[in-house]
């Protein structure tokens, strides 16, 4: 048994005084108690799932920024990390991965979903091993200390209609027999921090059938498996889905009756009013991703209209052009603004400050999209928990929410002292132990591949 004391704690009722969270051998809060006053940690709260996360695309922040052809969209963008796609090796993702989810615990992230397509070879023929890329990410993610949801992708057509993969396309395609394989033996790589899920990369590139045959595998296997999708985050894809089946998306997903709380879906920016109440309807959680989506030029999610109709969401880094769950926070908001014209968006009569609104829906959200019991500091949760600096200037005299509205809206200084993982302390003072030899092999790496703009 291991207690970690707290001066204040982010509860799921509020704010408490003089907490000590008891910590048991299966990294799990088995009691929440009184501590003496003046405890030795500062404030705590749960650490934040990164609900998806494209790992070997770190290595390409900032360097798909050159305007080559004019201004440059999503697909020009995509031609830069399928260039990249196709060179890296499941020791450069270990590597590129490891640095990444050093940075995310340094934030304050503690459990990451891993949206992993990139399989093969850059023939698409298989490694030796078929889920040789999948285990580089398990290793990065145990060696960092990260809980992590591995999201292996099921990736087969070039568009709409099972249009045949382009030549690019050749590291992430499978078949669906062969896809199911690849789950079935990464589910025998599970333990206390590793879970494994399904993806559909998105409808354009997966089938009805597939993605039938896939779930009725997964009530067979493992019914509460999560499933995340790729949906309606550019509005090509949005005409282009009309064109194939008469209907958007966001809109074929729940008319099939597919979609429900195990499901994540990831962007859905371009909805209608009627798509986006009933998303939130179904109780599935909305992943939104705003500073991959601002640097893609993506758009805008509806915001205002999903939390009003009761919507679950949760936030991700994608391609991590940044990685702080406070940038994703903030720009969540900012975006609504500067289109809305209006200030604290996403405040309510119930919660006046948008932080902390904001803070707990994706903490809530996030665990679920996980498939862990992630989220909340409550008894029966995982202990993943961040402590904050009390003394740090941008905080002081704060209390309860205002507290949280000065984490995500008072600049880019990490609060971050100390970060657990199941109980245990992974990072100390502010910085990871794996940190300086971590940051050496990415850039050896990144020299390797020779990435620059």
């Amino acid at each position: 048994m291991t207690t970690i004391n707290a001066q204040r704690a982010l509860v799921p009722d509020g704010w408490a005084a003089d907490v000590a969270i008891q910590v048991g051998a299966d990294g799990r809060i088995t009691g929440i108690g009184a501590a003496a006053h003046g405890a030795d940690a500062a404030l705590l709260m749960p650490g934040m799932p990164n609900v998806h996360s494209h790992a070997f695309q770190r290595a390409l922040a900032g360097r798909a920024e050159r305007a080559a052809r004019g201004p440059g969209t999503f697909l020009t963008w995509r031609e830069r990390m399928y260039a990249l796609s196709q060179r890296v090796t499941p020791d450069d993702i270990e590597a590129i991965a490891t640095l990444l989810y050093v940075e995310m615990l340094e934030a304050g992230y503690t459990s990451v979903c891993e949206f992993n397509y990139l399989h093969h070879g850059p023939d698409g023929g298989p490694h030796g091993d078929p889920a040789a890329a999948s285990r580089a990410l398990v290793r990065a993610a145990r060696a960092a200390g990260i809980r992590l949801t591995l999201l292996p992708v099921l990736y087969m057509h070039a568009g709409f209609g099972a249009q045949s993969p382009e030549p690019a396309q050749a590291p992430f395609i499978h078949a669906v027999r062969d896809y199911l394989a690849l789950l079935a033996d990464l589910l025998r790589d599970q333990d206390d921090t590793t879970r494994i899920g399904i993806a559909f990369h998105s409808l354009r590139a997966v089938s009805p059938e597939a993605i039938e045959e896939v779930l009725a595998w997964r009530t067979g296997v493992a019914p509460g498996m999560p499933v995340h999708i790729h949906v309606a985050e550019q509005l090509q894809e949005v005409h282009e889905c009309e064109a194939w089946s008469g209907l958007r998306p966001v809109e074929w997903l729940l008319e099939r009756g597919l979609v429900d709380e195990h499901w994540c879906l990831v962007h859905a920016t371009h909805m209608t009013d009627d798509e986006t109440r009933w998303l939130a309807a179904t109780g599935a959680v909305a992943c939104l991703c705003p500073t991959t989506e601002a640097n893609l030029g993506d758009g805008l999610f509806p915001l205002p209209a999903f939390l009003a109709a009761g919507g679950r969401i949760a936030i991700g880094s994608d391609s991590h052009v940044s990685v702080s769950p406070v940038e994703e926070l903030r720009w969540l908001e900012y975006g609504q603004r500067l289109v809305l014209g209006q200030r604290n968006v996403a405040a309510s009569a119930t919660e006046p400050h948008p932080g902390a609104r904001l803070a707990r829906a994706v903490l809530s959200g996030g665990g679920q999209a996980l498939g862990q019991d992630a989220g909340r500091i409550a008894t029966g949760q995982l202990a993943d928990l961040v402590e904050l600096d009390a003394g740090h200037p941008l905080i002081a005299g704060s209390e309860g929410d205002a507290l949280l509205d000065c984490l995500v809206f008072s600049g880019n200084r990490t609060l971050v002292r100390e970060v657990f993982v199941a109980g245990r302390k992974v990072v100390h003072g502010g910085r990871h132990p794996l940190a300086v030899d971590a940051a050496a092999r990415f850039a050896a790496t990144v020299r390797r591949l020779q990435l620059a703009a």
